[in-house]
């Protein structure tokens, strides 16, 4: 069969115009961001600090779900939030972010990808630090400023490591080298598990008490490694794999289906280096403001 042929071609068309389109809010919401903080310099300080509880879902674009956002493999995440509020505007954040990602070639609507047959799932802790830009005066516990619209920008810090499911035995992907990492041929080395990533997105605000707020956001997070799935370059040869770290290796590293016994996938795309895989976190965010200090006049208790 030669449908593992039109792989490549498939592949190309699906997630290049994809990604590129997440590229491009990525550079809006930059561009608006920088413009809002110049203006929000010269706003009058009015600073107060929040602690909250994230509880929401996540999920990832890349080779193995290069269009789906928020789709069936989407799985809970959850996390912690401190924010400091700035002024009415401005607020900078710290998340401590859990979730999971994972996608399967089985329940891809494209044969191409159900014939490769690849599936990972991997657990991402992250920790970041954001910009936010309130596009209307904020304040919890203020009945006039209770509500908001907010774009946010950040770096951030995260850990993942991809496993594979094959015939009801699980296997830690990167430790494998799946497409000959390290080996003669292949990629020099192994990807590193944790990697940086910049957080961006959109959400609205809003007051739930005079000391609770209420945020909804939905947040991509640009990332610089094509291996969040284990998936980005070429099939390298079984044997070598085989020989180097066990039949475990070959297996998942070319577990397709339906190929004629005559034709070899060696040499072929797997995935596609020319773009890099993303992972989002979307959900809601419940924040207590904690109590400020209180000033006192010189020489008063």
């Amino acid at each position: 069969m030669l449908l593992a042929k039109n792989t490549i071609k498939n592949k190309h068309q699906s997630l290049t115009p994809e990604t590129a389109h997440l590229n491009k809010h990525f550079i809006i919401l930059f561009s608006i961001l920088l413009g809002a903080l110049n203006g929000s310099a010269q706003r009058p300080k009015d600073k107060s600090a929040e602690i909250g509880v994230f509880l929401g879902g996540s999920y990832y674009i890349g080779d193995l779900n290069p269009l789906v956002h928020f789709g069936p493999m989407t799985k809970p995440a959850a996390g912690a939030v401190f924010r400091y509020n700035v002024n009415p505007r401005f607020a900078l954040r710290a998340n401590a972010f859990f979730g999971t990602i994972q996608a399967d070639d089985a329940i891809s609507p494209s044969l191409a990808q159900q014939q490769r047959n690849l599936n990972f799932k991997s657990k991402v802790s992250e920790f970041s630090v954001q910009a936010e830009f309130n596009f209307l005066d904020y304040q919890i516990g203020n009945e006039r400023k209770r509500f908001t619209p907010y774009i946010f920008l950040g770096i951030g810090a995260f850990r993942f490591n991809p496993v594979a499911t094959y015939y009801n035995y699980s296997f830690t992907l990167q430790p494998l080298g799946t497409e000959g990492q390290g080996l003669d041929g292949g990629p020099k080395k192994k990807y590193k598990l944790t990697q940086v990533c910049i957080p961006f997105g959109v959400g609205i605000k809003t007051n739930l008490s005079k000391m609770i707020g209420l945020s909804i956001e939905w947040g991509m997070r640009k990332t610089f490694t094509d291996y969040l799935d284990d998936v980005s370059t070429t099939y390298y040869n079984p044997a070598k794999l085989a020989a180097a770290h066990g039949t475990v290796a070959a297996v998942a590293a070319d577990p397709s289906r339906g190929t004629d016994p005559n034709y070899t996938n060696v040499g072929r795309q797997r995935g596609n280096p020319t773009t890099k895989d993303w992972y989002s976190f979307a959900g809601i965010t419940l924040t207590l403001k904690l109590k400020e200090k209180r000033e006192t006049c010189p020489g008063v208790n």
